[in-house]
């Protein structure tokens, strides 16, 4: 007869543990509600170059960090029930407009409260902290988001970049 197995645990570091969708979604969910940060690899370019796809990034509780203009929250797209990353860039009312830094001026729409689940307090890129975007400088990237003017003038900054570091 073979003895069962056990669990076990361990103290073994573990780099990334790979979840994703509906599971993600629920492990956030049940973290953030306990009020304890959470961290997670971000996916797509929607909020680029400011969170790009790998970033790890750090998401605090509602309870803990409110959202205001320009912050970046994590909430669910109620359509698709996905988790999505985005800035807010306006208010009416209760409700806060969201948009992706990336996506032209298209907002996905007006949320409450209650339907953010925390903000991004944190990105990380390469072992590093990322410190633009969720500064003060938050603010004039929502208005810049918002307009959709952000996208043309990331284009013009990437096409200027690139011709200095040839010459």
């Amino acid at each position: 007869m073979t003895p069962a197995l056990k669990p076990a645990l361990t103290n073994q570091p573990v780099d990334d543990l790979l979840i994703s969708g509906e599971t993600l979604l629920e492990f956030m969910r049940e973290i953030l509600g306990r009020g304890v940060d959470f961290r997670f690899r971000a996916r797509g370019l929607s909020m680029s170059p400011f969170i790009k796809d790998g970033d790890l990034i750090s998401v605090s509780p509602v309870s803990k960090v409110k959202p205001s203009l320009g912050k970046v929250v994590a909430f669910v797209q109620p359509v698709s029930g996905a988790l999505i990353v985005h800035r807010v860039v306006g208010r009416r009312g209760t409700a806060f407009l969201i948009q992706g830094d990336n996506t032209g001026g298209k907002p996905d729409g007006l949320f409450q409260p209650e339907d953010i689940l925390g903000c991004v307090t944190g990105v990380e890129r390469n072992s590093r902290q990322v410190v633009v975007g969720l500064g003060p400088e938050r603010f004039l990237i929502a208005y810049l988001s918002r307009s959709g003017l952000l996208r043309g003038l990331l284009w013009v900054w990437r096409g200027l970049k690139n011709r200095l570091t040839q010459i």
